[in-house]
């Protein structure tokens, strides 16, 4: 009996497909559809029905899958207690976070991770594609807004709140901007995912909805604060973002009674019983490190 091949059996459910089952497992395609069809032969049976454009689980390939995924797992977690045993966070960690969180941020989070674990390699993936993390072999997640996975651990790590900021050069050659109504008058930058027509804006008593004129549409925050630090106009931004910049004097916050949405922001990973070191260093460096920027 030949484990490879249910491992890979499973990996190919999970997946979706060879092709990506070949790339998590950093085999061949060619490797993958050869051991399936071992798997298959040796067993009598059929377990995955091909077409070009998706596979299908068999009644028989059903019935495999469920149990030969969960002894995978046991074997996981057999790695896994022997990994905690050695207490030394080593290998390969991926990670994956929104693409407009911060790419000083996150690069500070993994030279602080560097630092303190030499040993320890990390992949980091920044997409605003939702990924399931148990089929794509991801060992945790930094994710944004309401958490739509509810069968994994997740640690909160504060709230991102959007305000309102511009250079102090614009405000001088500009029209007065004292209420939310006065945008109308201002070149407003506007942050693609944030949507093109308008901003919801709230304060302690009220909420309003300001429609934009938008001249700039941009879908990288980066580039919306940089503009907004050049006096190119007046931006819908996070908050932690600009600390910075407020430090140094070249954005300051508009309309201060005023914000844009605030989004949850979380740690992620799935449920396991015994958790890699290299993950435990993780979400312990993440939350010291993330948590003083999201304070609520």
């Amino acid at each position: 009996m030949d484990f490879n091949e249910s491992a890979v059996f499973v990996k190919v459910v999970q997946a979706g497909s060879f092709s990506a089952a070949a790339r998590q497992l950093g085999l061949p395609t060619s490797t993958v559809s050869t051991r399936i069809s071992r798997l298959e032969k040796r067993l009598g049976i059929t377990l995955l029905q091909r077409t070009t454009r998706q596979l299908n689980l068999t009644e028989a390939g059903t019935i495999y899958y469920h149990h030969a995924s969960q002894g995978l797992s046991y074997l996981l977690e057999a790695e896994a207690a022997i990994d905690e045993a050695c207490k030394q966070p080593q290998g390969r960690l991926k990670v994956t976070a929104p693409a407009d969180l911060g790419d000083s941020l996150l690069a500070n989070l993994v030279e602080r991770m560097q630092q303190k674990h030499p040993a320890l390699e990390v992949d980091l993936l920044l997409t605003d594609r939702y990924i399931d993390l148990v089929a794509e072999g991801i060992d945790a997640a930094i994710r944004t807004g309401d958490l739509r996975d509810s069968s994994l651990v997740a640690k909160s790590l504060g709230t991102i709140h959007w305000a309102i900021f511009a250079s102090r050069d614009y405000l001088k050659k500009s029209a007065p901007l004292e209420v939310p109504q006065d945008l109308h008058a201002h070149y407003c930058l506007q942050f693609t995912p944030m949507g093109r027509d308008l901003w919801n804006l709230r304060s302690e008593h009220s909420n309003i909805s300001i429609p934009l004129q938008s001249r700039m549409m941009v879908n990288s925050i980066g580039v919306v604060k940089s503009m907004a630090e050049n006096g190119q106009g007046v931006a819908l931004l996070p908050a932690f973002i600009c600390k910075q910049g407020l430090i140094s004097g070249d954005l300051l916050r508009v309309l201060p009674d005023w914000q844009g949405k605030a989004d949850p922001v979380h740690l992620v990973y799935p449920k396991q019983r015994f958790m890699p070191p290299k993950l435990r260093a993780f979400l312990d460096i993440t939350q010291a490190e993330l948590r003083p920027q999201f304070i609520d």
